[in-house]
């Protein structure tokens, strides 16, 4: 299974007194937005046709969305 570099994973807190048994740990996405402070000159750009496709201009913005549906796959 290939990782995704965005997620990001923590244990949860596990009390004696759950009722139910709780799962071990959750994951969470840092969107690559967050590591781009400001746009540099000359970033490379998508096609006008794959930027629609792809949902954004620049490829090192392009963060592709999985499905937790399917991630067992």
């Amino acid at each position: 299974m290939k990782q995704n570099p965005e997620e990001r994973v923590y244990s949860t807190f596990h009390s004696p007194f759950d009722p139910c048994p709780p799962k071990p740990y959750r994951t969470y996405v840092v969107p690559v937005n967050q590591y781009v402070v400001f746009q540099p000159a000359g970033l490379p750009q998508f096609s006008p046709a794959e930027a629609l496709k792809h949902g954004t201009l620049w490829p090192s913005l392009y963060s592709p969305y999985t499905s937790r549906k399917f991630k067992g796959e």
